[in-house]
């Protein structure tokens, strides 16, 4: 009698468990909570969310080109990979890129599509990647809008030139001395804003950041490694930047917009339908390698 004996490859998640996961996190569960649901190891949902990391960067870098938006709002949002920057010299095992992270964010104020984000530090080279970026997305000349970091004004001129009107909106703050024991967790309070105009002509009812600092909530609402004062922080800054990539993904393409009624991208022109969670799925196994082919099985002859 022969047998043959077949060689089968480790379990693979169905479409459903791994659309169940991505929905999970983009809901803002961390790495641990959404296995503990999915019941499934900490280690699948880690590679899940870096194989969708990178597709969801992949076509959202190709897809969001010649976007015809006309007013655009910028900003930067804080957070830490490791460790917060002060605690970085005395943190066991602390990785070179451990310390204050930011993401630099862009949002258009009609459709509320997010056409780049950067992920750096705070600093004149960071802001110079991330307008530059900016400025390879869009189809036409922009009303921009930043906050008074001065780093954006060399960064702008730039990358744009006089090819556009910027505004920035300058925010004055100050210290309530009242407020002893909340002062850690309360917002500096706002004393007065100052409206200037850089390059061009921007419409002075325009200058605002509200849109993008509204953004900036949804993020930290909606990525457990942006909650503040918990351990859910990133501790890989290629995680962190994943989770990013996934957040924006669903935000552009698959989200409802609860005012617009339909999605970012829907409303900006790129796509004409709500993509659903199996899409980003779709993705990942698009760029997944071909299957080598096997060998031939193996035999054993146990005829006598």
């Amino acid at each position: 009698m022969t047998i043959v004996t077949i060689i089968i490859p480790m379990n693979k998640l169905t479409t459903k468990q791994r659309t169940q996961i991505l929905h999970m996190l983009v809901e803002g569960n961390s790495l641990r909570a959404t296995a503990r649901m999915a019941d499934v190891s900490r280690t699948t949902v880690d590679k899940l969310l870096r194989d969708a990391g990178e597709a969801c960067l992949d076509y959202q870098d190709k897809t969001l080109r010649n976007l015809p938006c006309k007013r655009i709002q910028c900003d930067e949002i804080w957070s830490f990979v490791y460790a917060k920057q002060k605690n970085v010299a005395t943190a066991k095992s602390a990785p070179d890129d451990a310390g204050d992270i930011w993401t630099w964010t862009a949002i258009d104020a009609d459709t509320k599509l997010v056409p780049c984000w950067h992920v750096g530090n705070r600093d004149m080279e960071s802001a110079k990647t991330f307008i530059d970026d900016l400025a390879l997305r869009l189809a036409n000349r922009v009303q921009l809008t930043t906050d008074g970091y001065r780093p954006y004004l060399e960064a702008v001129e730039c990358a744009f030139g006089h090819d556009i009107d910027y505004g920035r909106l300058i925010k004055i703050y100050g210290t309530d001395r009242q407020a002893k024991g909340e002062k850690r967790y309360s917002p500096a309070k706002f004393l007065n804003a100052t409206l200037t105009s850089e390059i061009g002509a921007p419409d002075e009812k325009h200058i605002s950041t509200s849109f993008v600092e509204r953004q900036n909530l949804t993020m930290r609402m909606s990525m457990r490694r942006f909650t503040r004062l918990t351990n859910g922080f990133s501790k890989k800054i290629e995680n962190h930047m994943h989770a990013i990539s996934l957040h924006y993904m669903h935000y552009n393409f698959c989200r409802i917009h609860k005012t617009l009624k339909v999605t970012p991208a829907m409303e900006a022109g790129i796509a004409d339908s709500v993509y659903d969670l199996e899409f980003i799925v779709k993705l990942i196994d698009d760029r997944a390698p071909e299957p080598k082919k096997r060998g031939p099985y193996k035999t054993r002859n146990n005829s006598k």
